[in-house]
């Protein structure tokens, strides 16, 4: 586990740890929202049969990608503030600090 040449510190490796666990709790929470608005007609009320499997086959199709596309978005998100952090060239500040 090394960044840039050198080992990561305790502090980092727990930012990576919460940001995975706020990445995936925050992915699923968004899919069941999105499952249960357009699922939950469907379950909830009488309706042509026709457009309860179209609300369950969408529901089931769009949840999983919600989901997928939180997750990356969160933890590239955290990737490029990380690499944002690091000087172009270790040791050097930044020509305008």
């Amino acid at each position: 586990m090394t960044a840039y040449g050198r080992r990561r510190d305790q502090a980092a490796r727990d930012a990576i740890t919460v940001e995975i666990g706020y990445a995936l709790f925050t992915a699923a929470f968004a899919a069941a929202v999105v499952f249960g608005a357009l699922a939950g007609p469907a379950l909830l009320f009488e309706l042509p049969r026709t457009v309860e499997k179209l609300l369950m086959h969408v529901a089931l199709a769009l949840a999983p990608v919600l989901f997928v596309a939180r997750v990356l978005s969160v933890l590239l998100r955290f990737g490029r503030e990380d690499d944002a952090a690091q000087p172009s060239q270790p040791g050097r500040t930044s020509p305008d600090s």
